[in-house]
This record gives structure tokens, C-alpha cells and sequence, in this order.
């Protein structure tokens, strides 16, 4: 609700008003914008009127000056305490209006964003009509007397500028032109299905694409001036439109020149403008017309220039000449060259009939192979191809394909815009370029076109918006992919799917982290190596069927090769248990498998870690075990402090004295090792979310068995303390882990091996001489080696 200021009624009842207290005011409005208006403005004024009680038009007016400038709707506002509903003056109802210059600005330069779609629209348009036509002839014949048939043909000057579209449709009268072309926004082609659709004996024709109205004046993004012929077979004279970018009016005249006058039809003629004289090459038509409107149902004939091959005679050298007459063997044969003759002439360019709509039962594998080079161009048969059509809440028919072989560089993976799927909107090229709108990212390899006729676009037909209809597309095309792809796994042909797995492998695996909604038809996929087949990858299903009857968990370890995946002392137990193991060597295996969480009702178990089951618990030994390494864990725990965060007794070491195992919630020691190497990580999360550690013993091995010992007889001793930190930083190395140190880890093993091979094959007097020029570096004397050396299984030093 606008209203008056102080000021303003204190001015209207200076100069015009009533003074009177109980005075109402009633502000009535007569334009629908306004500027700041003087006494002799004879632009729209803005008029008060103040009354006593009832409205009086013969009370003095005031002008009022309202610097608000627009207003959508007029309200009438009154400040009378008493007054009768009946004296309320009714409403005033107006129609919007508009600029049209500024429309047509807003048309042109606004709505579409790229200039080459105007070929799209204007055969779209020639396309409407020839459908209209082959419509009404059903009912009238009469309409398509003239034996003409029915085609659109396009011809360039290239050397002017000029491109010429020519259709052989319905036509128009000079009424339809005022209506169809006069008229912003008004789509022919809608108003015609409306008229079908309200007609009870007739049907409605899928094949028409028009539907905002505006197609035709895309014209203007490459045309300075438009001409429009067109001859309607309702009316005996043709009539000319013509028009210019940037103006607000047209005129419509009758065509009198006997050269240009058509039997049937409409004949656009476009005078481009200086920049855009490109579009008036041959070539340039020809492809666009391939590109966006190859499957309209009526031929196209593009104006090209052609050639062939003929055999002209060649001058003669006039020495040669005389040469020959003086030779009278030489037989008489006369010198001749090729050439190419050059002529115009009219050239089909599209297929009328796209594959799609073919029944699938009548297309062979080398169509869809063929149509899928031609397409995408592609040099390799596809893995596996899908063609199928989808009825109910969403209409639509698609083609699928499985390439061969991914794009070089990989980029499609990280990019979700890719050209790979072509949407098609009643057999017109819309766009390639989508943001995952149709496929996620990670189905980005997945090439194939999709045609519906109903979906939900832009005026400029330029871009999909989001709505229902999309996401119910989008979740058929993305089950139907996969689909496609288990009948690969499932294939005789095993070579097919680790061609698929070692080319599209990593996009799977993304999909377990991206789209957690299709983990159950991602999962079949998945394929990795294990420790019952190191050479050939196995899937889920293959190891599910290979457990034990009371294994319960799918057991997994993370590395960076199966070389140190075989070799990991986490395996040790699980081997001598026959129970099978998948190696995760690839980086976002982790990752992918921790989103996966479980499989058939199978959790995935990180061997690494802390708390392993593995469904033997004996507890009585264990109490027996706690009891006799107790101490010696807490002993290693004292010296060891902030390193671990407590020292257990594992149960899934044989051959090793010892592991470092990661937290239960925390990264794993492959994780911690892929999250350092991240050219843009967060270092300061790193000790965030870096796992606490465990430090496991192995009680039957003899080097925890000389400790344990030497925990009850000799605790501080140096040697055994120092004995300890190696064993630590040992088993953080076969661990996976990287150490904070490593000049500090070899100085350590060294020193070991100094002391272990002392005396063995050298001099004492060398020996000797070597610990004095130990000393003299500062570093400490050696220990003997008979001190440290290991001693056997149930002896003690």
C-alpha cells in the first residue's frame, strides 16, 4: 500500500483540499507508472481528489506528485472513519503492456546464447509447417494440390552474405503473418495443437516442435534485416514480411515480381550481418544442419558445390610435335590430362528417419555400431550397447553405449561435463553440455542419445531445467546403464568386463562414494585382487561364495601394491586359517569399500585394525596370557609413552613379534600415507585424524620371550630399553607406516649390526682401532656384540 507523506496532504490541503478534520481521501490512479509531473507536463499526470463523506467531482483537484515509478496494481485507499461499502468506486481492470523495441532487444540478445541455434529454430519452424499441412490434407486434399513435395532446402550467397530457407508447408495469409510474426510470443504451432486438442474427431500430432513463440526471431542474432515470402494455399496472392533488427515495426506487402513467386510454402531470406557472414558458407550450413537437425523428418537439401572427374587433350609442345612427325613408328596418340569440372547442385544432408525410433528387432548390431562411430566419432565397436523406450509418467527413447576404451587422460572423471550424451526434443538436437543433469559423474563414460517429446526446457531450448520429470529420466537412464553392464560381467567372453573393469574400474568406485541410493547394483561390479588369487581379479560374489561356514566378515587389507600386500604381517593368522583376504591397491579403494560397508549382509573388516575377530576366542588362554605378559605390556607401554596408546597380545601374529595396528575410527597406515601425499591436504588435519596406535606382541615369538624375561630380571637395563625402540620402529615400517625419522632408524640398525658382527671375520686390533675413531666422532662406544645377540626359543642369555 503506497501512501502520501505528511508534507504532500499538508500541500493538497493548502492548495486544493477541504479543511476539514473528518475529511476522507480517495486516490484514484489512471496511469501505471509516472514521473515527477509539472503544471504543464503533458505527459500521464497522477490526480487526488479529497471529499467530504462521499465522492464529488466537482470538489477541486490537486495533482499530486508521486516519484514511486511502477506499480503491478492499483488499490484505492480511504481514511474515512464512516463511509458505506456502496460508495466504494469499483476497480479499474488493465492490461499489461510492453516495450516491444525492448522486447525484441531482450529476444535477440537475452534468450539464446549461442548464434548458430537460429538454423535449429527456423528449420524447426519450416518443419511445423510442412507437418501442418500433411495434417490438414488428410481432411482437405485440396491444400496439396499442387504437386510439390514436401522438403526444406537452404542455399547461401556466400559472397553477399545471404542465407535462404525454403519450405514447401502450409504457408500464411497476410492474417496469420500479422498473427504469427507480428505478434511476440505467440507460437503457431501451439495454437494449432490447441485447436486439435479442443476438436473431438481429430488427433494430435507428436511431430510438431514449436511451443514459446519465439523461434523465429532468433533470426536477428545473425541478421541485420529478415524477408519473409509466403504463399498459403488458402489464399491466391503471396505476401512479403519484412523486418530489421532493432526496430519496432515490420511491414507485410504483396508480392508482384513473377520470379519470386512459389506455389506453396514459406522462402526466408536472411541478409546476415557483417560479423556473422561466416554462417552464409556452404560448409558451415551443412554441418550445423547435421549437428542439430539431422533427424527432422523432412529432407533437407543444403546448395552445394559438387565435382567429377573428366579427361581433357593437352596442348602439345611444338617441338615434340615435330619430333613425332619425324618419327613415322611412333603410333598417333594424343596427350591428355584430368581435371575436375565444378558445378552446383542440391545435396540431401539429413536421415530422415532416426535410429532410435526403429523398432529394436529390426536393427542389427553393425546399425548400432555403425550409428555409434558415425556419432561420437569413434574408431572402436562399443563393450555393449541398450535401445529401449520408456512409457508411463515419462516418455522417452534412448540409445546406450559402452565405449571400448576411456578418453585419454581420464578427465572425464573429474570433469562431469562431458559430450557423451546428445538430448534430443522430438528429433531436434538440444544440447551435449550437461552438469550431470541426465548421469552422475561417475556414468560420465556412458555415450548414448536420449528423444522424449515432453520434457521440461528453457525458451531458448537451450537448457534442461530441473524438475521431476528430470530426475525420473535421469534414474532410468542410470538403471539401465547398469544394466548394461552386468550383462557384460555376466558375459562368456571374461576378456569383455577386465577390458570394461581396467578402463572404467575407478568410475565404479567413485559411484560407491557419490550415490549411496545404487550401492546394490554398483557392488556386483566391483572387482579386486586377493590372497587366494593374486593374478586374476575376483568379484564379491565369488568371495562370498568362497568363505568359511562361520566366517561372518569379508576381511580386506589397503596397500599400495599386492607384492606388499602379500607380505603385510597382518596376514599371518588368516593364512595359516585359510581365510581369503582382498587387497585394496588402488587409492580410492579404501575409501569406495568404507562407503560400502557391507555386502550381502557381510560388514568389510579392516584387518589393520584393532579389535579383529576372527572367531576364535580361547578365554582361558587368553587369561593365561594376560597373566604371564601383563607386566612386560605395561613395561613396554612406560617406555614407549605417547608413541601408542596401549601394547596388547595379538591374535593375529605367528611369524612376527610384533605389529602396529591403527585405531578402529581413525586412518588406516595406507590412508595416512595417501593423505601426506595430497598436493592441496589440510596438514593441520593430519594429526586430527591420525588413528591412535596399538602395539601388539606375538607371546610365542623368542625375541617377546627374552623380553619378558628381562622385564622381571633387568627392567632398566640400556641395551633392552634400546632393544624395545627398534622392535617399535620395525613394526611401524612393516606396518605401512612412514617414520618421523629415518636417518635416526638407520643410524639405530647400524649400531645393531656393529655390535652383532664385531670380532666375527676382522682383527681385533681393526675392531679396536674402529671403536677410538667411534669415539673420537662422539658417538657412543659400541656394546659387544655377544650383549644383544638373540638368543634361541627357551634359553636365556
Amino acid at each position: 500500500m503506497h501512501r502520501l507523506s505528511r508534507r504532500s496532504v499538508s500541500a493538497i490541503l493548502r492548495y486544493g483540499g477541504v479543511r476539514h478534520r473528518n475529511a476522507a481521501a480517495s486516490v484514484s490512479c489512471s496511469s501505471p507508472y509516472t514521473d515527477l509531473v509539472g503544471e504543464n507536463d503533458s505527459n500521464t499526470k497522477w490526480y487526488s481528489k479529497l471529499t467530504t463523506g462521499r465522492l464529488n467531482t466537482s470538489k477541486s483537484s490537486t495533482q499530486v506528485n508521486l516519484k514511486s515509478s511502477l506499480f503491478s496494481s492499483y488499490r484505492y485507499e480511504s481514511t474515512a472513519a464512516a463511509s458505506d461499502s456502496s460508495d466504494t468506486p469499483p476497480a479499474e481492470r488493465y492490461e499489461y503492456q510492453a516495450e516491444v523495441s525492448r522486447l525484441m532487444d531482450l529476444i535477440v540478445n537475452s534468450l539464446y546464447s549461442n548464434k548458430e541455434v537460429f538454423l535449429r529454430e527456423l528449420i524447426s519452424n519450416a518443419s511445423d509447417a510442412l507437418d501442418k499441412l500433411r495434417f490438414l490434407s488428410v481432411t482437405d486434399p485440396g491444400l496439396s494440390k499442387d504437386a510439390v513435395e514436401y522438403d526444406i532446402r537452404i542455399q547461401t550467397d556466400k559472397d553477399n552474405g545471404i542465407v535462404t530457407i525454403t519450405d514447401t508447408g502450409i504457408g500464411m495469409t497476410r492474417q496469420e503473418l500479422v498473427d504469427c510474426l507480428g505478434t511476440i510470443a505467440q507460437s503457431g504451432t501451439a495454437k494449432f495443437l490447441k485447436a486439435l486438442k479442443d476438436s473431438k474427431d481429430a488427433g494430435g500430432d507428436n511431430n510438431l516442435i514449436g511451443q514459446f513463440g519465439v523461434g523465429f526471431y532468433s533470426s536477428f542474432l545473425v541478421s541485420d534485416r529478415v524477408v519473409v515470402s509466403t504463399k498459403s494455399p488458402k489464399s491466391d496472392k503471396q505476401y512479403v514480411w519484412e523486418g530489421e533488427a532493432n526496430a519496432s515495426s515490420y511491414t507485410i506487402r504483396e508480392e508482384t515480381d513473377p520470379e519470386k513467386l512459389i506455389p506453396r510454402g514459406t522462402c526466408l531470406t536472411l541478409y546476415l550481418k557483417r560479423d556473422d557472414k561466416g554462417f552464409a558458407h556452404p560448409e558451415r550450413i551443412q554441418k550445423l544442419v547435421k549437428n542439430y537437425s539431422q533427424f527432422v523428418s523432412f529432407p533437407i537439401y543444403t546448395w552445394q558445390e559438387k565435382g567429377y572427374t573428366k579427361e581433357v587433350e593437352v596442348d602439345e609442345d611444338p617441338a615434340e610435335a615435330k619430333q613425332r612427325e619425324q618419327d613415322e613408328k611412333t603410333e598417333m596418340k594424343k596427350k591428355t590430362k584430368t581435371v575436375v569440372e565444378k558445378y552446383w547442385d542440391w545435396e540431401l544432408t539429413n536421415e530422415t528417419q532416426p535410429i532410435w525410433l526403429r523398432n529394436p528387432k529390426d536393427v542389427t548390431k553393425e546399425d548400432y555400431n555403425e550409428f555409434y562411430k558415425k556419432t561420437f566419432n569413434e574408431y572402436l565397436d562399443p563393450l555393449a550397447s541398450s535401445h529401449f523406450t520408456t512409457e508411463g509418467e515419462v516418455e522417452f527413447r534412448s540409445i546406450l553405449y559402452v565405449p571400448a576404451i576411456a578418453p585419454s587422460g581420464r578427465e572425464d572423471i573429474i570433469n562431469q561435463k562431458t559430450k557423451n550424451i546428445r538430448l534430443y526434443v522430438k528429433r531436434v538436437f538440444i544440447s551435449d553440455d550437461f552438469d550431470g543433469e541426465l548421469f552422475p559423474r561417475y556414468l560420465s563414460f556412458v555415450k548414448g542419445v536420449v528423444d522424449s517429446n515432453d520434457l521440461p526446457l528453457n525458451v531458448s531450448r537451450e537448457i534442461l531445467q530441473e524438475s521431476r520429470v528430470v530426475r525420473i529420466m535421469r534414474k532410468r537412464l542410470v538403471r539401465k546403464a547398469f544394466d548394461m553392464m552386468l550383462g557384460i560381467s555376466m558375459s562368456e567372453n571374461r576378456e569383455d568386463y577386465e577390458k570394461f573393469w581396467e578402463n572404467f574400474g575407478k568410475h565404479l568406485k567413485l559411484g560407491c562414494i557419490e550415490d549411496r541410493e545404487n550401492h546394490k547394483r554398483i557392488a556386483p561390479l566391483l572387482r579386486f585382487f586377493s590372497s587366494q588369487s593374486e593374478e586374476e581379479m575376483i568379484s564379491l560374489d565369488e568371495y562370498v561364495e568362497n568363505m568359511k561356514p562361520d566366517q561372518k566378515d569379508i576381511y580386506y587389507i589397503a596397500s599400495d601394491s599386492v607384492t606388499s600386500a602379500r607380505s603385510t604381517p597382518f596376514l599371518e593368522r588368516l593364512l595359516q586359517k585359510d581365510l581369503e583376504v582382498l587387497y585394496l591397491v588402488d587409492p580410492i579403494d579404501e575409501v569406495a569399500i568404507q562407503n560400502l560397508k557391507s555386502y550381502k549382509e557381510k560388514n568389510f573388516v579392516d584387518i589393520s585394525k584393532e579389535d579383529l575377530d576372527l572367531g576364535e576366542k580361547n578365554e582361558d588362554r587368553e587369561k593365561e596370557m594376560k597373566q604371564e605378559f601383563g607386566q612386560t605390556c605395561d613395561w613396554i607401554k612406560k617406555h614407549l609413552g605417547d608413541k601408542v596408546a596401549s601394547v596388547q597380545i595379538s591374535n593375529r601374529l605367528s611369524s612376527s613379534p610384533c605389529v602396529l595396528v591403527s585405531g578402529k575410527f581413525g586412518w588406516s597406515a595406507n590412508m595416512e600415507r595417501l593423505m601426506k601425499a595430497q598436493t592441496v591436504g589440510d596438514t593441520s588435519s593430519l594429526e586430527f585424524m591420525r588413528s591412535r596406535r596399538v602395539f601388539e606382541i606375538n607371546p610365542e615369538h623368542p625375541i617377546i620371550q627374552n623380553l619378558n624375561v628381562a622385564c622381571k630380571s633387568n627392567p632398566n637395563d640400556d641395551d633392552v630399553l634400546r632393544a624395545i625402540d627398534l622392535l617399535y620402529d620395525a613394526a611401524l615400517v612393516s606396518s605401512g607406516f612412514t617414520p618421523e625419522n629415518p636417518a635416526q632408524l638407520g643410524q639405530k640398525i647400524y649400531d645393531m649390526m656393529g655390535m652383532a658382527l664385531a670380532g666375527k671375520w676382522s682383527q681385533p686390533a681393526q675392531v679396536h682401532g674402529f671403536q677410538q675413531h667411534a669415539a673420537q666422532s662422539g658417538n657412543p662406544e659400541p656394546i659387544e656384540a655377544e650383549v644383544v645377540e638373540p638368543a634361541q626359543a627357551g634359553t636365556q642369555k
